[in-house]
This record gives structure tokens, sequence and C-alpha cells, in this order.
């Protein structure tokens, strides 16, 4: 006989665990199945939080080897990512405890094991039936890898397997230019390593407003990262020293290793969703409503497993948008638009709201409040001058109607833009940052100086 649940929820990342604690927080008797030996899902594993601490990890190499006395006495980094990434362990134990006790103080229930789908309402996992009135299926996504690539050589990664890299190594060349390769890029770079980016189109992460796509391809190259665009590879020979990525343009590029970063598929093909009556598309994604429902209404899929905007942020939002949905609390969706980007590339990209290219295409009339970093006296303080921050607002009714970050902590900048905008009426408009008062000083005085900016551009 099946054991009964109100939901079930496969998989427990960021999206899953927002839709499984709304769930629970409303009453719900809720199990989770997670087919790895722990919660947190890649976000937790293999993704965000493991790579991030990578990054900061590198970052504070980097900013103490920056030390005069260091420099005075000929100190040099030679340590490996493996070594790097140990401070990551600790982080990532920290992460799966608390996130267990979310789930056990609200009395979810946690099964480890592999999900299939039966019919729509039933589960079988480790030959255990399941079945609940609504299912969400949270499964998240994976590096995509063409047979082509022998992904088995010593020095050929995808952005999971690159985390364990315990090779010493100086060079790295990375397929792909989306947010994965960017990120990469930066950080090997950051450990004075020879970087070769290559990107499949014409301009760097090309989602992003013009100007800041073209700050962060300029500061790349002006740190030595090699970006090669409009590029596609035919194939890709491992060595025993090396890896050779032969392009279809005739250019061979020869560097230790190979990152191939080139896109990503959702996790369901071991799902059995014939059985439920869903078929994903050819990279494994599944379509949704704007409240993550499917085409089988009571199934839901949120997170990576939807494809865009594949970030953390957005899926614990959309898990709980479903959660609510499910309890009848709400028929409101968070939509793209209103979830801000971070890109934790040095330094960091975060944006929320319309690119001026968006914004000409609508023929919106706005105009720009630009507030350059280096004109900012706390990063002059910290040093920290490399930046722009892009306001782009309404002539008429100075509404807010895109922010745009590039510089170090663009993802924390960000929210205060984010807060405004999220106002409605006159709430959401340039006034608030030409007639507040700011600390100073403090980053977030870039505002009142874009806004000034911008202000004095409509006259």
């Amino acid at each position: 006989m099946a054991k009964k649940f109100d939901v079930i929820v496969i998989g427990s990342g960021p999206g899953g665990e927002g839709a499984a604690m709304q769930l629970a927080k409303g009453g719900k008797k809720v199990g989770v199945i997670e087919r790895y030996n722990r919660i947190g899902g890649g976000c937790t594993h293999w993704g965000t939080i493991p790579s991030k601490a990578l990054r900061n990890a590198i970052y504070q190499l980097t900013e103490a080897l920056k030390n005069p006395l260091f420099k005075q006495a000929g100190v040099r980094a030679n340590v490996s990512v493996s070594e790097l990434r140990k401070s990551a362990q600790a982080i990532i134990s920290s992460q799966v405890n608390l996130r267990s006790n979310f789930y056990e103080r609200n009395s979810v229930e946690v099964i480890q094991g592999a999900a299939q789908f039966v019919d729509t309402h039933t589960i079988e996992v480790n030959k255990e039936l399941l079945t609940a009135d609504n299912i969400v299926i949270a499964s998240g996504s994976s590096p995509f890898r063409p047979d082509s690539v022998d992904f088995t050589h010593p020095r050929i990664f995808d952005s999971d397997t690159i985390l364990d890299l315990d090779i010493p190594a100086h060079s790295i060349s990375i397929y792909g230019a989306g947010v994965i390769g960017c990120e990469y890029a930066s950080m090997f770079r950051n450990l004075e390593w020879k970087i070769n980016l290559i990107n499949s189109r014409s301009r760097l992460l090309d989602f992003l407003d013009d100007e800041i796509s073209d700050a962060l391809s300029y500061h790349m190259r002006e740190r030595g990262v090699v970006i090669r665009h409009d590029e596609v590879f035919e194939r890709i020979e491992g060595q025993n020293d090396g890896v050779i990525i032969h392009l279809k343009s005739g250019k061979q590029i020869k560097s230790e290793l190979l990152l191939w970063a080139a896109g990503r598929v959702g996790n369901t093909s071991d799902l059995k969703l014939e059985n439920a009556g869903l078929e994903p598309d050819k990279r494994g994604y599944l379509a949704t409503n704007n409240l993550g429902q499917t085409s089988v209404p009571n199934i839901y899929a949120v997170g990576d497993v939807v494809g865009f905007p594949s970030l953390a942020s957005a899926a614990y939002t959309q898990g709980r948008t479903a959660g609510r949905n499910m309890l009848g609390l709400s028929k409101e969706c968070c939509f793209s638009d209103e979830i801000p980007s971070g890109i934790y590339t040095s330094p960091e990209i975060s944006s929320i709201g319309k690119t001026e290219r968006q914004l000409t295409e609508e023929k919106v009339p706005y105009e720009v409040g630009i507030a350059h970093f280096r004109s900012i006296a706390r990063a002059q303080i910290t040093g920290e001058t490399v930046g722009v921050l892009k306001l782009l607002f309404h002539r008429e009714s100075l509404k807010i109607l895109g922010v745009h970050c590039f510089g170090s902590n663009a993802t924390e900048i960000i929210h205060i833009g984010q807060a405004i905008m999220a106002q409605s009426g006159s709430g959401n408009t340039l006034r608030y940052f030409t007639d507040s008062t700011f600390n100073y000083p403090t980053m977030a005085e870039v505002y009142r100086v874009a806004a000034l900016n911008g202000y004095n551009r409509l006259f």
C-alpha cells in the first residue's frame, strides 16, 4: 500500500526547500525525496556554495599577497585548488546541518533515494510507493556533456568536477563564456593562471546591459584573460600534458586543463516522466505557467529544472510561489525581470529590471544616471575603485526602470535599487535617491551620485 502525503517534493535544493517549507508552514504533510546522501542539492554540494567559497578563498589569498610586506619578501602563491577548497567543506557541513534542522522542525520527512513516476499522483522510491495530491519537481540541472567530449580524461572537467581538481596547473581553457565560464575565468585569473575563454557568441553575457557586458570584457582583457568570440569547437583532444581544442575556424588552443562550461540540462532523464504524461524539451527542461504548474495541473516544476533564470534565489522564490498556490494563498508570481541577477566575476555584476536595449526596442523614453566607483569616497578608501552603477529611469515619471551594477559587492548594492523598484506609485522614482541622506562614506552613496547625474541630464 502506498504511503500518503499531501505533497511530494523531488529534490532538496533551493526550489524544493522553498516549496517544502511553505507547504509545511501551511499545515500540509510533505515528503521530500533526495537522491544524494545529504540534503541541499547541487547548490550546496557542487554549485553556488562551494564555488563561491572557493572564490572567497582565492580573493583572501590574493588580497593578502598584495600586502607590501609580502611583496618585499618575494612571497608568491603556490596553493592548489584542492587546498583552497578545503575551506568550503566546513561551510557545506554547516549549510547541511542548518537545512536538516529546517526539515526536522517542520516535520517534513526526507526520503533518500531516486524518484520515478508511476502515474500523476504516485512516485516510486527504493521500491516503495508514495502518493500525493500534488507533486513538485525540483530536481535541478547538470552540466551538458556532449558525447564527443571525453569527460573521463583526467584533464577535462565540467563545473561539477572542476571543484575536485588536484592536478597542479597554471593554464586552463574554458569553453563556454556564460555565467559559469566567466566566473571561473575570473577565479583562475586571480591565481595568475593563463586563461583562454572561448565564446560561441559575439559578446560576453549578452543578456546584460551592453555597457556592463563591455565593462566585464574590458576588465577581463586588462587582467590578461584571452577572450575568443564567435568560436565553435570541432573536437577536443586530450593529451598527457594538456588538452587541445580544435576550433572550426582552424585555430588550435592548448592549455594544461579544459573546463567545459557550455550549457546545462535539466535532471529529468531518470524520472520516468512519460508515466505522468510529461515531456521535457531537448535539454531536459520542463515548461510551466507563471505559478509553476506543468501541463499536468497537479504537478509543479521549480528551480533549474525549468531553465532560465537558473538562479538559487529565483528557485527558492519559485518554490514558495508554487507552495502558496497549492495553499490557495496567492495567485501572484515573481517574474524573471523582478529577480536580481548575481554574477560572481571579479568584480561582481548584478542587475534588475530592463536594459537599455530592451527600453529602446519598447520605445520607452528613458534616461541614464551613472556613477563610477572611482568617484565614491568609500571605494577610494577600500581601494575597490573599479566599477559603475547605472540607473535607468523614465524621463517623465522618473520611475526607476532598471539598475545595473559592475563592481565590488555589486550583488549587495543591487538590493537598494530592488527595494525602491518594488514600491508602488511615487515611492519608486529617482527622487528617492536625490532627496535621501546616505551614510558617508558608504558604497550606498553611489545611488545618490548616479541619481543626480541622471537628473541633470533632463535639463
